[in-house]
């Protein structure tokens, strides 16, 4: 303790805000440093040495994550077990199957990634972005690798995986969407090609035949042409601390009249 204030100044020093990094409470009792000018990295920990000692946190901080505009360490500062919750654990993905009229998939080829090259036909995927709702999410990337226009239908089913993306897991949303334009524009970026495809075509290439998500959307496909598969709507919802809407996805057609 000593050799901490010899390095700062007197205890003293340590009630004087002008000698503490600008800092304000989270809603959890944590403290969030937040800076709005630079300096040098002598006074950045003489500060941060300060502040430490007003916070009553005398060890080491642990890397939690990062993102583009901040790094996040944290320190458990109670004498219990840490219970700071883990970093995001999965990355949300979609995919889109689009039926028109007379019964075809929309399909594309991918120019990168595992499928590249290989000559297979597949629904249009993509990821969720941050903040942006999963109907949201399929509309758009339908839109950008095809060109096509799309109401959001329901989601039809989902698939999880784990050790995907940098380690993480990966919630994997198949969704269905009524196709609102028909005139198809690829993706230069990352699509090879597109195009409607009979789905009788599509359920024969090898890969789908050997693929158990691949032939799940043949055969989520022919429930939904027969009218035997009902999927999962978004409705909107209040959570009851403000007025950001989100959506629960629910049967809407097994729901009261009155809540839908």
């Amino acid at each position: 303790m000593n050799s901490l204030i010899d390095q700062v100044g007197t205890e003293s020093d340590f009630h004087d805000d002008q000698l503490l990094l600008p800092a304000v409470e989270d809603a959890y009792g944590g403290v969030i440093v937040e800076m709005n000018e630079t300096m040098n990295s002598e006074r950045f920990f003489l500060l941060l040495r300060a502040s430490l000692f007003k916070w009553k946190i005398l060890e080491g901080f642990r890397y939690h994550h990062a993102e583009p505009h901040y790094i996040m360490l944290v320190h458990w500062i109670p004498k219990t077990a840490d219970t700071i919750p883990a970093n995001a654990s999965h990355r949300i993905g979609i995919g889109a199957i689009i039926l028109n009229d007379i019964g075809e998939l929309l399909v594309v080829q991918e120019k990168n990634g595992r499928l590249k090259g290989t000559g297979i036909w597949k629904i249009p995927t993509g990821v969720v972005d941050q903040g942006e709702d999963i109907f949201r999410a399929a509309i758009r990337e339908v839109k950008e690798e095809t060109g096509i226009d799309a109401d959001f239908v329901d989601v039809v089913g989902l698939r999880e995986t784990h050790n995907c993306f940098f380690g993480k897991s990966d919630i994997f949303f198949l969704c269905m969407l009524r196709p609102l334009s028909f005139k198809l524009q690829k993706q230069e970026l990352e699509i090879e090609a597109v195009q409607w495809m009979p789905l009788e075509e599509f359920a024969a290439q090898p890969f789908v035949q050997k693929n158990v998500l691949f032939k799940s959307v043949y055969e989520l496909c022919l429930a939904k042409k027969n009218g035997n598969y009902v999927g999962f709507t978004p409705k909107p919802i209040k959570s009851g601390l403000g007025d950001e809407i989100s959506y629960i996805y629910v049967d809407t057609l097994a729901l009261p009249a009155s809540s839908t």
